[in-house]
């Protein structure tokens, strides 16, 4: 028996993509960015985000499944991201990936976007690595995470208390007045500033009461 079809959806942010998959083997990969719409505002516009999964949403399930030379009624179950994210946002994914599970009678699982983070690093490996101390660094999260199994529950070791990295990021950019997004902008000035600069105090070790 060949390994299930299966594709998932994933509209938590500004980002909207769908990616098919038979096993480990990735056959499809599409992602539709809205960032320029949201550029202008300095960061991301939760209605503005909404409305640009709704326009993006057939178009690459048009083309993830061309490039994956399938069509929906070769997929064996369905994925989305429920969490966490914008809510507007996860719920025209949710709201797509339930109407084709219901449609096709298929099977729909929701997905913690963050393990999801984890997990594909972990595919890499031809032998999976049990447990795993991970490090996330994203938008809205930096955490230190144990990891028995992606399937399960993942530990929180430790997280920032208060903004994560990609806030910061995004926030240090709009008072430089740097533009959006902020990470690769506050990166490409970064390789040509002086490190030493200046000394940080240590982040807080204890969450504020």
């Amino acid at each position: 028996m060949s390994d299930p079809l299966v594709l998932g959806i994933e509209t938590s942010c500004d980002e909207t993509a769908i990616g098919i998959v038979r096993g480990r083997k990735l056959l499809a990969n599409v992602i539709a960015s809205s960032v320029d719409e949201h550029a202008r505002f300095g960061g991301v516009v939760p209605e503005v985000a909404s409305r640009a999964h709704l326009e993006a949403m057939q178009p690459i399930l048009t083309q993830a499944l061309s490039t994956a030379h399938v069509t929906l009624h070769d997929i064996d179950a369905f994925a989305v991201t429920a969490g966490p994210g914008l809510v507007g946002a996860l719920l025209v994914g949710v709201a797509a990936a339930d109407g084709l599970a219901v449609a096709l009678d298929k099977p729909l699982y929701g997905v913690n976007h963050l393990a999801s983070h984890v997990a594909v690093d972990l595919l890499t490996h031809e032998e999976e690595i049990k447990p795993t101390i991970a490090l996330l660094v994203s938008g809205g999260h930096s955490s230190i995470l144990r990891v028995d199994d992606v399937t399960g529950e993942i530990q929180a070791l430790g997280q920032t208390v208060d903004d994560a990295a990609g806030e910061a990021f995004d926030k240090i950019a709009r008072l430089l007045d740097l533009g959006f997004p902020g990470g690769p902008l506050i990166d490409r000035e970064a390789k040509n500033g002086n490190r030493d600069a200046v000394t940080f105090p240590r982040g807080l070790s204890q969450p504020k009461d």
